[in-house]
């Protein structure tokens, strides 16, 4: 069975976003992403698509996107969230991949937070401003199964926390 992993930072007061931007600068935590991400495929919304502004590189990059005219070089545009997921499924399956990575942003999150196993989070050490936040964990859900806290290295503005969660009921 492939899982669905959520990867996500979220700062201390919930924040994962500003005006289609990350408000913190964390090259720690962007190295962590590209480890656990690569060669899998990738699902993320168009706004974050958008805010990346490039496919990555090494991943299936799938857009979910209800712009019928969207195209974009080195990406697959899915008109729905089960697409997004059957594109996605096709792809671990042929890249002998155990997971799919979901990305971001907020509504992404949100809907694939009820078909998800296993989360990486990243919690940032900061309270930005902002107008996008991550859903709250509930905890009869989810269980913490690992953590380690990191002091803000030379490129990183804030400390961190890499928090992974298993889902605690059987999907």
């Amino acid at each position: 069975m492939i899982a669905i992993v959520l990867v996500v930072a979220v700062a201390d007061n919930g924040v994962i976003g500003q005006g289609n931007a990350i408000p913190w600068r964390l090259k720690s935590d962007l190295q962590r992403f590209k480890e656990i991400t690569l060669n899998k495929p990738v699902i993320m919304g168009r706004k974050t698509y958008q805010s990346i502004g490039r496919p990555l590189p090494a991943r299936t990059n799938i857009v979910v996107s209800r712009d019928p005219h969207l195209q974009a070089e080195g990406v697959v545009v899915a008109p729905s969230f089960d697409a997004a997921e059957q594109v996605a499924t096709g792809d671990a399956l042929r890249r002998f991949a155990t997971e799919i990575m979901v990305i971001g942003g907020a509504e992404i999150y949100a809907r694939f937070l009820p078909r998800a196993a296993r989360i990486e989070l990243t919690e940032v050490h900061a309270s930005p401003q902002g107008d996008t936040t991550f859903p709250s964990l509930d905890p009869a859900q989810w269980q913490e199964i690992a953590r380690s806290r990191h002091a803000a290295g030379p490129q990183d503005s804030a400390d961190f926390s890499y928090v992974t969660y298993r889902r605690c009921t059987a999907r």
